[in-house]
């Protein structure tokens, strides 16, 4: 009968459906008895009133939007608004008092999911159960129904709620419970903040007790509290035991009953069942704030639900529990960049184990990062990486005589129009040998007019001197190709030292080595797929190499196509979007806007820029240029962006992310919990969708404290 009622008021027409699902999913309480009054409106309002806007689904926003905070950082923020969250004003409350009492969870020990029955999702894969966390909630429920119905009262113990939950699903209530059991001791931690509060309450031989509402068995919480180093209480006062809580205050008069005489202190992070009922029974209480509480202001929920959970859970645990605040730039590391590394180095290590790759190749600068987090992740391949040295300006000048299009596009025509001079233009190129020639230009100009006077397709080009001090812009950054081809074997000279540099440093790299990949920001994949043509078309090497990406170019670029044939046929891969999937972020993602750049910074590096190989030690300005040897090859290397301090923080920020992500989920248990690393490229991208709400106020913030070149210096 419940089943032909939902169908007939929910199921008959899906604009009510939706509509209703939107109010009615995760409400409790009167919320709940809201969204079937709701319900009943919406049929009313169809089939009677006949208000046929109903026909059509509401609107879904295909991006969230929040206002997240820009002026400072959000821990910053957060202890502003709780100006005594630190362990000294704990400590010195704590001192008046003769017995200091705890909540257990959300206060001493944390979960790594941002929502405790998130972890239902763990326990329900390995039951091989389908809908577990939905079914394991209601057997909770239900027990507490009846439990109140035959008890008056609603404090349950595990074994009920399995029982309970056995009618269901028809699984040993033993089985289920140890599974539960097993997951809790695994995964509970112990919350940073309390354990110092803790210890030191401890030295000063302070008498602690705690006092929790919980339907784990007793034995479960002395050993959750023991494995994580909460030692030396004198009692634990639990709900399912004594069959009173905190919630309806009667367990504190438990606890008033066998300390009489004493005064106390409890702590916990609930403000009605640990604060105002224990007020109300004459305790003391100390609110410690819930870490999660800034969850919906500032996170990203548009993702899948257990990396969506864990990823906000690791984020709350460990900016908000109140040890520290950090800098912008760290948060922007940890918050934006870390679930992005993480999934993308996982990404990598499955590519390379499915293909049987030899190498890593981690192209400097971007590379740096992500190698650092990579072999923390997976030690046992660190032989198999290599941080190597290449760049958009090192691979533009090795590929000059076979991609003319690209060299001459990096270097002149992406740079018109800004302010740059003839003499700066060749001297990026390399070709300061050419700026006395330029008085070479009008011959070369006529020349080459009186060599296509009789084209018809062609008019007579009308002279433009170009001299060293001229700014290169849209009339004469054509004229400037045309006489740099006119010296292209003085072009070729020049590079043809750095090209046999280059590839005796590859030889190196790549010695006895079958496949490898070249791992990469993006967008066209051009440093990957420039290598792979050296390697394989000019240096006749025997390695196979393709290149990962995270993300392509999109919609949004002028060659939205220029890589779309590697992506077809595997010598590009990418881990974000591409053409062939997750298109929405193909279409979103937009360097016009500095998307780009906002990727980019977040793999920045401290190491300045490098420009390229040499045989023999280059002249150089030591004010802008350094020059490092490696065995009998120099490296030349350009400036550092602008920032090292900020840059640096930004890396520190993903690596504690990626290092407190894995302590979390390398679980004991036979690490039955690898899925926990399959990190979709859509929900990498999820925090990153939602920072660029509100026009991208937070990124635009955050990018102004760096100066990162783009274009190929």
């Amino acid at each position: 009968m419940r089943q032909y009622i939902y169908n007939f008021l929910v199921n008959r027409h899906s604009g009510i459906c939706a509509r209703y699902h939107r109010f009615h999913d995760n409400s409790r309480g009167f919320v709940k008895l809201l969204s079937w009054a709701y319900l009943l409106w919406l049929n009313f309002a169809f089939y009677i009133l006949q208000f046929r806007f109903l026909d059509r689904a509401p609107e879904v926003d295909v991006y969230e939007a929040k206002r997240l905070e820009y002026r400072f950082s959000e821990t910053y923020g957060y202890h502003k608004r709780f100006p005594d969250l630190n362990v000294d004003s704990y400590i010195k409350q704590c001192e008046k008092y003769d017995i200091i009492s705890f909540d257990i969870f959300d206060t001493l020990i944390f979960r790594p999911m941002a929502v405790p029955v998130d972890m239902f999702y763990l326990m329900g894969e390995h039951l091989a159960i389908s809908d577990y966390k939905n079914i394991r909630t209601f057997a909770e429920y239900d027990a507490r129904l009846r439990c109140m119905m035959r008890c008056n009262h609603a404090e349950i113990n595990l074994e009920d709620i399995h029982k309970n939950l056995s009618e269901d699903v028809g699984i040993d209530y033993k089985e289920s419970m140890k599974e539960e059991i097993d997951v809790e001791l695994s995964f509970c931690y112990a919350n940073p903040f309390m354990k110092q509060v803790w210890n030191r309450l401890r030295r000063m031989n302070k008498r602690i007790i705690v006092t929790t509402d919980m339907y784990l068995p007793y034995n479960v919480i002395e050993k959750i509290l023991g494995k994580n180093g909460y030692t030396g209480y004198e009692r634990i006062y639990l709900s399912n035991i004594y069959h009173k809580s905190k919630a309806d205050g009667k367990l504190y008069g438990l606890v008033l009953r066998d300390y009489p005489e004493a005064t106390i202190l409890h702590i916990g992070d609930n403000p009605y069942s640990d604060i105002k009922m224990a007020k109300k029974h004459k305790i003391d209480s100390r609110i410690y704030p819930n870490v999660n509480r800034n969850v919906l202001l500032y996170r990203s929920m548009d993702m899948s639900y257990i990396i969506g959970s864990a990823y906000r859970g690791i984020v709350s645990t460990y900016l908000y529990n109140g040890l520290k605040i950090y800098s912008q730039e760290y948060e922007y590391g940890f918050i934006y960049g870390g679930l992005f590394v993480l999934g993308y180095c996982h990404f990598i290590h499955e590519y390379t184990q499915s293909h049987n790759i030899d190498k890593i190749l981690f192209l400097s600068r971007d590379g740096e990062t992500l190698m650092k987090a990579y072999i923390s992740m997976y030690p046992d391949e660190a032989d198999k990486c290599s941080y190597v040295y290449w760049s958009r300006k090192c691979a533009t000048k090795l590929m000059a005589s076979c991609d003319k299009h690209d060299y001459f596009r990096r270097f002149i025509y992406h740079k018109v129009n800004q302010g740059y001079t003839i003499a700066k233009i060749l001297k990026t190129m390399e070709l300061e040998g050419l700026i006395s020639q330029l008085s070479d230009w009008k011959e070369i100009s006529d020349k080459w007019n009186e060599a296509n006077l009789n084209a018809k397709h062609l008019k007579k080009t009308k002279f433009i001197n170009l001299q060293e001090d001229d700014e290169l812009t849209d009339k004469n950054g054509y004229l400037l190709r045309r006489f740099i081809e006119a010296k292209w074997e003085y072009v070729e000279s020049v590079y043809r030292e750095q090209m046999d540099a280059a590839c005796r440093y590859y030889k190196k790299v790549l010695k006895d080595c079958a496949k490898a990949v070249a791992v990469d920001i993006g967008w066209a994949g051009s440093g990957a797929l420039s290598m792979s043509y050296l390697v394989e078309k000019q240096w006749n090497l025997s390695t196979d190499i393709t290149g990962i990406i995270a993300g392509t170019n999109t919609i949004n670029n002028s060659e939205a196509d220029s890589s779309e044939t590697f992506l077809q046929n595997g010598r590009l891969v990418s881990y974000m979007f591409s053409t062939g999937f997750n298109r929405d972020i193909w279409k979103k993602h937009n360097p016009s806007k500095d998307y780009n750049v906002f990727w980019e910074l977040l793999l920045s590096s401290p190491k300045p820029q490098f420009i390229g190989f040499y045989n023999n030690k280059p002249l150089i300005n030591k004010s802008e240029y350094s020059v490092v040897k490696i065995d009998d090859i120099y490296l030349r290397f350009g400036s550092s962006d602008d920032n090292i301090e900020g840059i640096k923080d930004i890396r520190q920020g993903i690596l504690d992310f990626v290092s407190e992500y894995m302590r979390r989920f390398k679980s004991p248990l036979q690490g039955r919990y690898t899925y926990m690393y399959n990190i979709s490229g859509r929900d990498a991208y999820a925090p990153m969708l939602l920072a660029a709400s509100n026009n991208e106020r937070y990124l635009k913030t955050i990018m102004k404290k760096f100066k990162l070149v783009v274009n190929v210096d």
